[in-house]
């Protein structure tokens, strides 16, 4: 049983890297704007989003990548965007109202989501694609529509439980989308609907990475085109929704190492690895192991464009050819809803080091101005390194193989009032032990981790938000020294077109 540090690196693209070396430039703002800080790099945005449209290119497909908008809280991110080829994805009508207002164009916009009136109206009259639940949401849409006199709407069909030639492929439960078997029943319905709505494609929402699962959407999807077809209807477009994801970490190895010695020390055979020993899902009964880990796969080889690439080479299931091949053939435009995947590399969340503490035992603990809610990665099962950027200038090695000789275990803790109040349950390895004063930046939480469980719970301030470029029309590597030429504004006074502030 090794004692080595039990690093989780995070990855960092170029721009993020060169950021955090900017120690001097963080913390002058967060000695301005207060701690915690969150920091969106809005460039990075169109590095994800040309990543896609290449795996569009290679498989020789039309279509659109549709941001998913519920992945972030960010103006600024959501304002950049529209200001690239994606389209949105809106998931209530306050993203919706968000999309319009940030430079979308409502052809531009899909919605999905819970639907209620007001929500399919502002589709509607804006003309919005409505990515279509069931039934009653395409009776509804087409009530509105008849009402109001408003243009025939596009919908696209989200189905589910699709069947499996060969061996079943079991997949988990959903509450979006209408059963593939009920396709019949639904098409019934659109002929009564024709003169309200036109469907244009199907598509599908699966809540898992599974690639197999997904690949039996896809067929099923193929299936469901051929079946409105014969029924007089004109599918262009097929919705292989989100769910692409991250590749959180640098190092397989180090995923590797550490989920083999989480279930070591819930089997008492080495110590905790958390507080409290908690086991992420592990546990022991009666000298068994049992359960499995609530974790986000935070390294994975494939990720991203990566995954839609790995995806459309698959062969089909049932047909044994190639999905992209067959969608080709099928004469369809493929949609995807990217969300966590297109703000990959986007954003970071600075906290200050208030107190050290090396009094109890155990590994010492570090009070953050900041809590479990500001930075909830945890709370999405994604497991990651800090960096530590210190108060005097520079910024700790990212590399473990530098700060290996100094590496020291610590608990992070957070600033409310309570004992659940964790910022990592797990020891967390740094090069060395921060000082009151330091920072220490939680990478890659654009999606999701930044401000999506954020409250002014025991009335503490939510996190402020800038957006931040590199000055002078610079690359990122270039303003990447320490005190570099970066430029920043508030989040919700970024736009595209506009220069970002000293």
């Amino acid at each position: 049983m090794s004692d080595a540090p039990l690093y989780l690196e995070p990855r960092l693209t170029s721009g993020p890297a060169a950021l955090l070396r900017s120690g001097r430039f963080l913390h002058g703002l967060v000695d301005a704007l207060g701690s915690p800080l969150n920091v969106v790099l809005p460039d990075e945005f169109e590095r994800n989003a040309e990543a896609f449209a290449e795996v569009l290119r290679r498989h020789r497909l039309p279509g659109r990548i549709w941001f998913a908008h519920k992945a972030t809280g960010s103006s600024a991110l959501v304002r950049h965007a529209a200001a690239t080829g994606a389209g949105l994805d809106a998931a209530s009508v306050g993203e919706l109202q968000h999309a319009l207002g940030a430079g979308f164009t409502g052809d531009r916009v899909m919605v999905t989501g819970p639907k209620d009136p007001a929500f399919l109206w502002l589709a509607a009259r804006c003309g919005a694609v409505v990515n279509a639940d069931g039934p009653g949401e395409l009776a509804e849409a087409a009530r509105l529509v008849r009402t109001h006199g408003l243009p025939r709407l596009r919908v696209v069909l989200r189905l589910s439980e699709f069947g499996a030639a060969g061996p079943r492929t079991l997949s988990r439960p959903t509450r979006f989308g209408t059963p593939e078997r009920h396709l019949a029943r639904l098409l019934d319905l659109l002929d009564t609907l024709r003169d309200a709505l036109e469907p244009v494609g199907v598509g599908y929402h699966l809540d898992t990475t599974s690639a197999d699962e997904k690949a039996v959407a896809l067929e099923g999807c193929l299936r469901a085109v051929d079946e409105l077809r014969l029924r007089g209807f004109q599918p262009r477009a097929i919705d292989v929704g989100g769910g692409f994801g991250i590749s959180y970490l640098a190092h397989a190895g180090q995923w590797e190492r550490w989920t083999t010695a989480l279930t070591e020390a819930v089997l008492g055979r080495r110590g905790p690895l958390a507080w409290g020993g908690y086991g992420y899902g592990l546990r022991v009964e009666n000298g068994v192991l049992r359960g499995a880990p609530a974790l986000y796969p935070a390294y994975r080889p494939a990720a991203g464009a990566a995954y839609l690439d790995e995806l459309l080479s698959r062969p089909a299931p049932g047909l044994g050819r190639p999905l992209g091949t067959l969608l080709l053939e099928s004469l369809c435009d493929l949609y995807a809803e990217p969300g966590r995947a297109l703000v990959d590399q986007c954003g970071l969340t600075l906290g200050r080091v208030m107190e050290v503490r090396d009094d109890a035992g155990g590994p010492p603990r570090v009070r953050l101005a900041l809590n479990a809610g500001d930075v909830g990665l945890e709370e999405h099962g994604v497991l990651v390194d800090p960096v530590l950027v210190p108060r005097d200038g520079g910024a700790a090695p990212v590399d473990p193989a530098i700060g290996a000789a100094g590496a020291v275990g610590v608990h992070l803790m957070g600033s409310l009032c309570l004992e659940a109040d964790l910022i990592t349950r797990r020891t967390v390895f740094l090069p060395r032990l921060p000082r009151p004063g330091d920072l220490l930046a939680f990478p890659n939480t654009a999606a999701y981790c930044m401000d999506f469980t954020a409250t002014r719970a025991q009335r503490q301030p939510v996190a402020r938000k800038v957006a931040v470029r590199a000055a002078g029309g610079g690359t990122a590597t270039d303003a990447g020294e320490e005190g570099g030429a970066w430029r920043w504004c508030l989040d919700e006074q970024y736009w595209p077109v506009t220069e970002t502030g000293a």
